[in-house]
């Protein structure tokens, strides 16, 4: 009896083991699991090999580009037998109705994804905007991250939609850097692998995939990859303990997919030029192999020019399913990829098994996330469900817990109910919100640059850098005529400083004579109405700094209020 016991317990751990990395539903069971190694076995066997190589793609759906850009779509997934879509602008009604009449033509559903890092916003502008990562990566209660990824996970199946290609775990060690910045919870590496991870498992828990990016590490860049092909040059000592670490300690978390990056790692890659996405090394050897990683491996967009102008549509579908990604997004031919693909099988150049390995992992997630119960999608009150206070309430909270107090020499805070303060907003965006907030605490004057001359000295001036927050990579440098007016007015008043975005922006800004400093990370409505709350002492203040700014401004400063 305790020789089956043991056999019994041995095959319950290979049965685990083989899903220890991939997508498992939170209350999922070991029977579960058979059904759906069953259903993707048995799925799999019943289709073609034109089916099976439909189910590795992933296309882009616009519905802002006219009709004709539709229906090429409706054709390519009627034709093609496409396993997903990743649902890009924007009118959401529409995007649903083209869902329910795609998902119904569908012999196997498909996986419908988004880039939502924060919230569906990112793709849909009826939605609500979560804070950018950059702005998370501040607060210190982790809790506060699983709670609003559980919210977006619920927006997501609202919209008919089951992966989010999210969280970015790039660790943000460039300043510079065009096309990571507030995407990255930060240049602290423990920091980033706790932020992804409370991240993942809000969407996961909730019943929406996750996906950590992008493979092996795009924080250290200066290029975008959308443009040219951007060179990672680190030894492997430095890519192994920054750049590679966070993918490395979440491999074994359940999340369920990985995007892998067109980066070129010369450390990683020998062969000069080849990215990481078309690199058997890091997909297949590095990524599946070294690292045992089971879930689901797909291809940063296709179409972007850092792969896009050096090889050729369709072949490089070829090119990046041999490397070892198991689904190609945005590819810019799906018939001709498919082709090659198909020849390339046939001709024994790529095992069947090799094609089995990544179908089955697809059909296998799409069983576990019950895409094959799905129901059609109803769009009455959509932008209500996707934008309302609950939103709005949860995003405060986030903004009120990211805000972070890096000097108070003076005790300038909380404000005084009693005193009056002037108010000067430097920079392009708007302040009003703040003001009228702050209004109802104490009295406010808002002064013009052109009035600076009429403070009377001695005063407490609050000084407010608005920096533009409508996307994620707007410039967050601040104006020589911004910095040399903090600099004289610091002479013969006393400053708050409020920084309304990237903490990146105080890289060169002189804050030695300058009393109390704070960073409030993004400049809207709800982040100035935190602010505000926090200034006036209502809210405590307990966010700390999640990059390295410059020599004195380390990842982790912030003084609690």
């Amino acid at each position: 009896m305790k020789f089956i016991k043991n056999i019994f317990s041995y095959l319950f751990i290979l049965i685990f083991a083989n899903i220890s990395a991939q997508y498992f539903p939170k209350n999922g069971n070991e029977n579960l699991n058979l059904k759906a190694e069953k259903y993707a076995d048995s799925l799999y066997n019943s289709l073609s090999l034109d089916e099976k190589i439909g189910q590795l793609y992933i296309i882009a759906l616009y519905n802002n580009r006219g009709e004709e850009e539709i229906q090429k779509i409706r054709n390519l997934v009627e034709n093609e037998k496409i396993g997903g879509l990743i649902l890009m602008q924007e009118d959401v009604e529409k995007h649903i109705a083209l869902l329910n009449e795609f998902q119904e033509k569908s012999k196997i559903k498909m996986m419908i994804g988004i880039d939502g890092e924060w919230g569906l916003f990112q793709r849909f502008p009826v939605a609500h905007k979560f804070p950018w990562a950059m702005t998370l990566g501040a607060i210190q209660n982790n809790n506060l991250i699983y709670e609003m990824t559980s919210k977006i996970a619920k927006d997501c199946k609202r919209m008919g939609i089951y992966w989010d290609f999210a969280p970015v775990v790039d660790v943000n060690t460039n300043p510079t850097n065009p096309i990571i910045g507030n995407r990255s919870f930060g240049s602290d590496v423990n920091n980033v692998i706790a932020k992804g991870l409370a991240y993942a498992k809000g969407l996961q828990d909730h019943g929406v995939l996750a996906s950590m990016k992008h493979f092996p590490g795009h924080g250290d860049t200066d290029k975008d990859s959308h443009l040219d092909l951007p060179i990672v040059s680190h030894h492997l000592e430095r890519l192994d303990s920054i750049e590679l670490a966070p993918f490395k300690a979440l491999m074994d978390k359940k999340i369920g997919g990985v995007m892998v990056a067109h980066l070129y790692v010369p450390a990683l890659e020998k062969k000069k030029g080849i990215p990481a996405t078309l690199s058997y090394n890091i997909v297949t050897n590095l990524l599946k192999n070294k690292y045992n990683y089971k879930g689901l491996v797909i291809t940063d967009a296709l179409n972007m020019n850092a792969v896009a102008q050096k090889f050729p549509a369709g072949e490089l579908d070829l090119k990046a399913f041999k490397a070892g990604n198991d689904l190609l997004l945005f590819s810019q031919d799906v018939p001709n990829g498919k082709a090659l693909i198909k020849k390339a099988i046939e001709k024994g150049e790529i095992p069947e098994e090799r094609l089995a390995e990544s179908v089955k992992k697809i059909l296998k997630t799409k069983f576990l996330l019950n895409l094959q119960d799905l129901k059609p999608i109803n769009p009455e009150n959509i932008n209500e469900d996707l934008n309302n206070s609950s939103h709005a309430e949860l995003s405060e909270k986030l903004y009120a817990n990211a805000i972070t107090l890096l000097k108070d020499e003076k005790n300038l805070l909380p404000l005084n109910c009693n005193q009056t303060y002037y108010y000067l907003p430097l920079e392009e965006a708007p302040f009003q919100t703040l003001v009228d907030v702050l209004n109802f605490g104490t009295t406010i004057n808002v002064i013009s640059k052109e009035e600076i001359s009429q403070i009377p000295e001695n005063s407490t001036v609050i000084v407010g850098f608005h920096k533009d927050n409508s996307t994620a990579y707007k410039p967050y440098k601040i104006s020589q005529e911004s910095k040399d007016i903090l600099s004289e007015l610091s002479k013969k008043q006393n400053i708050i400083l409020d920084v309304f975005g990237s903490p990146y922006a105080l890289k060169d800004v002189d804050i030695s004579t300058i009393s109390t400093v704070l960073v409030s990370y993004e400049n809207n409505d709800l982040s100035l109405k935190a602010s505000a709350k926090a200034l006036l002492g209502k809210t405590k203040i307990s966010g700390k700094l999640p990059v390295i700014v410059n020599e004195n401004l380390k990842a982790g400063s912030g003084i609690d209020k």
